[in-house]
């Protein structure tokens, strides 16, 4: 009894340690649950019916999984979701991991500065699921769905002036796709203005991807990043 009020403790104190206090409900229902929250994350006010939006990876602590999702949106207008793995039952462990790729759409016709800040509710991986769970293959052409494709990603701080990040497949990889989102960690959403200031072109060659991140000096003395990532295929 007494280790597991420890335990209780000391998830707490990381809890706190991980995330401010707030009104996002990540950790509803769970018992055991550590928060952990990303930037804000900005989404490009695209319109027209081609809106590829934006993707941004937040990850558990090592040795939790994450068991609740939530965001905060800045317009409610921003579509988000995030991408889950098949298998059963729907859970932590099987449909999510260590972790999260949010992906939010801009589906207004009048957008300022959207932004989105995703949040986690990590659990302990111990009770977690194993994956798909494998079936009898009844025809020789039907496969159960696994994971052919891993993302490879680097968050980088960005500081006035201008900035490079990379993300590369390694050798047995191909690249198949590519995103790069810039977010802003502060304690309220950004201004329309220190969004603007900065700017960011992504670029691919090979397996290799590049994003360049200019930035005005309205970023200075605010923390910001931008994540970069390669989606390769050659899994399992």
């Amino acid at each position: 009894m007494k280790r597991a009020l420890v335990l209780v403790a000391a998830l707490a104190a990381v809890a706190a340690a991980a995330s401010p206090a707030g009104a996002t409900n990540e950790c509803r229902g769970l018992q055991i649950c550590v928060k952990v929250h990303g930037p804000w994350v900005v989404v490009p006010g695209e319109r027209g019916t081609s809106r590829a939006g934006v993707q941004f990876q937040l990850s558990c602590p090592r040795g939790y999984l994450a068991g609740g999702l939530d965001a905060e949106l800045t317009d409610r207008a921003i579509d988000l979701d995030f991408f889950g793995l098949l298998g059963s039952p729907v859970g932590p462990g099987t449909t999510t991991g260590r972790a999260i790729v949010f992906h939010g759409v801009y589906t207004g016709s009048a957008a300022r500065a959207p932004t989105f800040r995703p949040h986690l509710g990590c659990v302990p991986a111990g009770g977690g699921g194993s994956g798909p769970v494998p079936y009898r293959r009844l025809q020789a052409v039907a496969f159960p769905p696994g994971q052919p494709t891993i993302r490879r990603v680097r968050t980088v701080r960005i500081r006035p002036g201008s900035v490079r990040a990379f993300a590369a497949c390694v050798a047995g990889e191909r690249l198949i796709s590519s995103w790069h989102a810039v977010g802003f960690d502060t304690p309220a959403a950004p201004s329309a203005a220190l969004v603007q200031s900065v700017s960011a072109v992504r670029s691919s060659r090979g397996n290799r991807v590049e994003v360049r991140v200019r930035s005005g000096v309205a970023l200075g003395g605010v923390r910001a990043v931008v994540q970069v990532g390669a989606v390769c295929g050659g899994g399992s």
